[in-house]
C-alpha cells in the first residue's frame, strides 16, 4: 500500500510540474489578453483556512496559464447558495465549482458515497488507491459526466466530528436530538435517534445559537474553529462520523470543451496541486484548530464504552446497501468499495 501511495505521490508531483514548467512556460513567452473568463464558487466563506485554499486554486489557473484563463473566485455568500453550487455549475451560470455532496444528495446521490459513507475508510493510502487504481475515478468522471460535468482531481479532507451543545455521555444521550447533518451523516444519527436538519456551513452558528439545532458536523475539525461554533456549543463527540472526506471540484463541460488541450492540461495540473495542498495543510490543520478550541473552553465527551462503540458502528451498518440501491453509479462504487 505503501509503495502504491508513494508512486501516486510521485506521478502527482511529476506531471503536475511538467505542465507548470512546460505549458506554464511557454504561456509566458508572450503574455495575452485573457481568453476565458471563469467564475468558481466554493462553499467556504473569505478568511477561513479552506477559503485560502480555494484561492489559491483560483491564482494558480490564472499563472499557470499565464493569465488567459481568468478566474474570479467565489465564497460562500457571494451570489450561489452553497445548495446551489452543483446546479450553478450545470447550468453553466457558474463555469467551476467545489461542493459539499450531501447538500446535493437528491441531484447525485453517487456523490453521497463519494464523500465517504460512516464506516469508511480514514487511511489516506487506501483512499488513493480506491480513487486512482481500484476505479472510482472512472466511475466518478461517469456520474459527473452525465450532468454536464468535468469531474477534476478530488481531494481528501480529514475525518467528521459532532459539536453539540450538551454533552454526550453515552449514545442514549443521541435521543431527542436537532444535529446539522446532511446526506448519509443525517440518516446515521437518526439511526441513533436523533432528528437530522440540513444547514449549509454558514448557518451553523446562528443555527446553535438560537437552538434551532442542538449540535452539528463540521466537514472536518477545522471548520467548527473557523465557524467559531465552540462560542455556542462546546463539546466534541470523540468518535468520527466518517474517518476522511474525499471532495470534489468540477466544471462545466461547454466550458472545458471551449479550452485548448493546452489549458485542459493546466487545469488538471493545478488541481492536482490543489488536492495535495488540501491534503497536507489539513493535517497540520486539525491539530491547531483542536487547540485553538481548547483554549476558548472546548471539551472532548467521555471515552465511550465497548457498548457504545458497538451501536455507533450499528448505526452506519445498513448505510452501504442503501446507498448501494440509489442508482447504477453509487452501486458501482460500493461493489468496488466491498471488495477493499
Amino acid at each position: 500500500m505503501r509503495k502504491v501511495l508513494c508512486k501516486f505521490k510521485k506521478q502527482i508531483i511529476s506531471s503536475s510540474l511538467a505542465v507548470t514548467l512546460g505549458l506554464g512556460a511557454v504561456a509566458a513567452s508572450t503574455a495575452q489578453a485573457a481568453e476565458h473568463n471563469w467564475r468558481f464558487a466554493n462553499l467556504y466563506t473569505r478568511g477561513t483556512a479552506f477559503g485560502e485554499v480555494y484561492g489559491n486554486l483560483a491564482k494558480n489557473i490564472e499563472e499557470m496559464s499565464n493569465g488567459r484563463i481568468k478566474v474570479k473566485m467565489m465564497y460562500a455568500g457571494e451570489g450561489v447558495d452553497t445548495k446551489g453550487i452543483l446546479g450553478a455549475v450545470k447550468s453553466g451560470l457558474i463555469t467551476m465549482g467545489a461542493t459539499f455532496q450531501p447538500m446535493n444528495a437528491g441531484e447525485l446521490p453517487a456523490g453521497i458515497v463519494e464523500v465517504g459513507l460512516p464506516g469508511g475508510t480514514a487511511d489516506v493510502g487506501e483512499l488513493s488507491v480506491l480513487f486512482h487504481e481500484k476505479g472510482w475515478n472512472e466511475v466518478l468522471t461517469k456520474a459527473y459526466g452525465e450532468q454536464g460535468l468535468v469531474y477534476l482531481d478530488p481531494y481528501i479532507q480529514p475525518p467528521v466530528y459532532l459539536l453539540t451543545k450538551k454533552e454526550i455521555k453515552s449514545v442514549e444521550d443521541f435521543k431527542g436530538l436537532k444535529l446539522r447533518a446532511p446526506g448519509a451523516y443525517g440518516k446515521f444519527v437518526r439511526n441513533l435517534g436523533a432528528s437530522p436538519v440540513s444547514l449549509t456551513w454558514s448557518e451553523i452558528y446562528t443555527g446553535l445559537a438560537t437552538g434551532v439545532i442542538d449540535g452539528s458536523i463540521g466537514s472536518n475539525l477545522i471548520d467548527h474553529r473557523d465557524g467559531n461554533h465552540v462560542e455556542v456549543a462546546k463539546y466534541m463527540y470523540r468518535l468520527p462520523l466518517a474517518g476522511a472526506q474525499v471532495l470534489p471540484v468540477f466544471v462545466n463541460q461547454k466550458a472545458w470543451n471551449k479550452l485548448p488541450d493546452d489549458l485542459k492540461a493546466i487545469v488538471k495540473a493545478a488541481t492536482a496541486v490543489h488536492a495535495r495542498e488540501q491534503m497536507t495543510k489539513s493535517r497540520l490543520w486539525e491539530s491547531e484548530a483542536i487547540a485553538d478550541m481548547e483554549a476558548k473552553g472546548m471539551k472532548w465527551s467521555p471515552a465511550p464504552s465497548a457498548e457504545d462503540k458497538a451501536a455507533w458502528t450499528k448505526a452506519g451498518e445498513s448505510l452501504w446497501d442503501e446507498y448501494s440501491a440509489q442508482d447504477k453509479h453509487s452501486k458501482a462504487l460500493i461493489d468496488i468499495l466491498k471488495k477493499q
